[in-house]
């Protein structure tokens, strides 16, 4: 039987600076430490790249005991890591890397792109590794926008794209440590959609761009409210696009376990932290020029 899930928290997007960059952290954020399993959600840009102005150029740095997922949705970024992996991410596509036991990468717009000039908006996501998970082999995975399964509404205004997870017989293609859904959608104005959630996954709908009405009694809207999330109190989330929307919907069964992160790294204690740094530093991570 249907039943909606209730909403938990309603929150801002606020921007904070990292580095030379500013960009939207709705997660953690006061009162949400994390979602479990995600633990950080970031929103970059848009930013307008060019010769000019190229901030978001993040060079080589190591992860560890978790997996940092981008999803891109304007512009073009390369990414190169230490497993020998180098890619062109476009807009609509997904990289997906299982840090693992570490693993080095960097990212930032291509070369061409930065030529050209043109916006770059993305979507970083943090989603933890079980203990029993944290030393596995780091892995990459990367998808491209024309690979991801697409379940559309009955009015066929809004489009969901299933990243990772299944929904109405979609599967996603991403191979997950855990039972997580990640979907990102897009809604024209007017647009309706019910989906299914497991109850007992903790789940959270953010706001990229334009107007919602989730379970017909909250609104979220770009600049306002941009995050809900919800109890684990039924199976079905529904919103309905006021304006023409961009949407981000993750959902996941919850680890449980206790976490210790330091920067880069999210182990389980803190001297995994410190065995984490030692590695990196004797170049146990790989390496990556």
């Amino acid at each position: 039987m249907k039943k909606y899930k209730t909403v938990q928290h309603k929150v801002t997007s606020p921007l904070v600076n990292m580095g030379p960059i500013k960009l939207r952290q709705p997660l953690p954020t006061l009162g949400i430490e994390n979602v479990d399993p995600f633990l950080l959600l970031h929103h970059y840009g848009p930013y307008a790249i060019s010769e000019f102005n190229n901030p978001f150029d993040l060079g080589p740095h190591p992860h560890r005991g978790f997996e940092p997922i981008t999803l891109l949705f304007k512009g073009e970024q390369l990414h190169k890591d230490s497993l020998g992996n180098e890619m062109v991410v476009k807009a609509g596509d997904v990289q997906w890397t299982t840090a693992g036991r570490g693993i080095i990468h960097a990212e930032g717009p291509t070369k061409e792109f930065v030529k050209k000039g043109g916006d770059l908006e993305g979507i970083q996501l943090w989603l933890n590794l079980r203990a029993k998970d944290k030393m596995m082999t780091p892995n990459y995975q990367h998808l491209e926008e024309k690979q991801i399964p697409k379940v559309f509404s009955k009015d066929k205004k809004v489009q969901l794209n299933i990243i990772a997870g299944k929904q109405n017989n979609e599967v996603g293609l991403i191979r997950t440590q855990t039972d997580v859904n990640v979907f990102s959608v897009k809604a024209a104005e007017g647009g309706k959609i019910d989906f299914e959630i497991p109850q007992n996954h903790q789940s959270l709908i953010y706001l990229l761009d334009g107007e919602i009405l989730v379970n017909d009694s909250e609104v979220l809207q770009k600049g306002e409210n941009q995050m809900i999330t919800f109890h684990q109190d039924g199976n079905t989330i529904q919103f309905e696009a006021k304006k023409e929307s961009t949407i981000l919907v993750l959902s996941g069964a919850p680890i449980k376990e206790e976490i210790s992160q330091y920067g880069p790294y999210v182990m389980n204690t803190q001297t995994e932290i410190l065995e984490a740094m030692r590695d990196y530093q004797q170049g146990k991570m790989g390496y990556l020029y």
